[in-house]
C-alpha cells in the first residue's frame, strides 16, 4: 500500500510537537485515537517504528528522524505542485489568447466578447499581436489559442479556419504619387510600382498581398515590413506602395498616406483560425461567435465543414 500525503502530514505534526495530544487538538483537529491509528498504519506500511512512546513522552526513533526531513520535503513539493497547477488553470484555462497581425476592428471583438460572456462567463480574452513573419499567427508555437488573420495560411500547419469577412483590396500610396488622385486604380497601373512586401517567411500571405497571381512578372520589392505600421511608414517615406484590405483603411487612417480601391483583384478574406485538434468549449464558442457576428455575409467560406463547430466533450 502506498503512503498518502495526508499520512505524512500526520507524522510531521506529531514529530514536530512530540505530542499526540497537541498534534491532534491544535494542528490536525482530529481525535487522538484517530491520529494514533493513522500513525500505526504508516508504521505498518513502512515496516518501521517511528516513535518511542511512554506515558509521559514521545520521541522520534532513528527511523523517524530519517523520515522527517524527507516527509517535510514531500509535503512542501506537493503543496507547490497543487498551487502551480491551480495557477496554471486560472491563467490558461480561463483565458483565451487571441492572435492578430493587423488590428481587428470591424466591431468584431465587442460582439464576440458579448457572446462569450453569455456562454462562458468565467473566461476572458487576451490579445497578442504576432508579426507577419509567423504564418501560423502564433498558433503553431502555442503562443495563442485562436487567431483573427488574413488568408491564405500554409496548408501544412495543422490549422482550421472559417472566413468571417471578405473585403476589396486597396492600395496605399504617398500623397504626391502619380495615382493618388484617381478614384479607382486598375491593378495594371500598379504592376511596375515598387512594392512594400511582407517578409519571405510569411509564405503565401506575402504573395497574396503582392498580388503575384495577377502579375505577368514578379513584383519589384522595395522593402519588407514585419507589421502594418512598418508598411505604412515605408509607404509614407516614398519607398513604395502596398496593398491592404478595405476594412483597414479607417483603422489605420493617416494624413501622410492616400488609400484607393484597386480594380481587377480578388478580395481579401479575414478568417478565424484555430488548431484543428483543439475542441475546447472556449474555442468552439469563440469561433461560432465570430461566424455569428458576420452571419449576413453571403461570401463567407469555411474549411472543414459548412456549419459552426459542434459542441464537444473535450476541454
Amino acid at each position: 500500500m502506498d503512503v498518502r500525503v495526508q499520512d505524512l502530514r500526520y507524522f510531521i505534526a506529531v514529530a514536530e510537537e512530540l505530542s499526540f495530544t497537541r498534534a491532534a487538538n491544535d494542528r490536525l483537529f482530529i481525535s487522538q485515537p484517530a491520529l494514533s491509528k493513522q500513525i500505526r498504519q504508516l508504521e505498518a506500511c513502512l515496516r518501521v517504528t517511528l516513535f518511542d512512546r511512554d506515558r509521559r513522552a514521545v520521541a522520534l526513533t532513528a527511523a523517524g528522524k530519517a523520515l522527517l526531513p524527507r516527509a517535510q520535503q514531500i509535503v512542501q513539493l506537493w503543496e507547490r505542485a497543487r498551487r502551480e497547477t491551480a495557477e496554471a488553470s486560472s491563467t490558461q484555462l480561463a483565458t483565451l489568447t487571441v492572435g492578430f497581425q493587423t488590428r481587428i476592428g470591424r466591431g468584431l471583438i465587442p460582439g464576440v466578447t458579448a457572446r462569450m460572456s453569455e456562454s462562458l462567463p468565467s473566461w476572458r480574452l487576451r490579445f497578442r499581436q504576432v508579426p507577419w513573419s509567423d504564418p501560423s499567427i502564433g498558433l503553431a508555437a502555442g503562443d495563442v489559442d485562436v487567431a483573427i488573420a488574413w488568408l491564405p495560411i500554409p496548408d501544412d500547419t495543422g490549422l482550421s479556419w472559417r472566413v468571417v469577412a471578405s473585403e476589396q483590396r486597396w492600395v496605399a500610396v504617398p500623397p504626391g504619387h502619380r495615382l493618388a488622385r484617381r478614384e479607382v486604380i486598375p491593378f495594371a497601373e500598379l504592376i511596375d510600382e515598387p512594392f512594400i512586401a511582407l517578409p519571405s517567411s510569411a509564405g503565401p500571405l506575402r504573395e497574396f498581398w503582392l498580388a503575384t497571381a495577377s502579375r505577368p512578372r514578379p513584383a519589384d520589392v522595395a522593402a519588407e515590413a514585419e507589421t502594418v505600421e512598418e508598411s505604412y511608414e515605408a509607404v509614407a517615406s516614398g519607398l513604395g506602395v502596398a496593398l491592404l484590405a478595405a476594412g483597414n483603411i479607417e483603422i489605420y487612417q493617416r494624413n501622410d498616406v492616400v488609400c484607393r480601391p484597386v480594380a481587377g483583384l480578388s478580395p481579401g478574406e479575414l478568417a478565424v483560425v484555430w488548431r484543428s485538434p483543439d475542441r475546447r468549449d472556449a474555442v468552439r464558442v469563440f469561433v461560432n461567435a465570430c461566424i455569428g457576428c458576420f452571419c449576413g455575409d453571403s461570401s463567407r467560406r469555411e474549411q472543414g465543414g459548412t456549419e459552426p463547430l459542434a459542441e464537444s466533450a473535450d476541454r
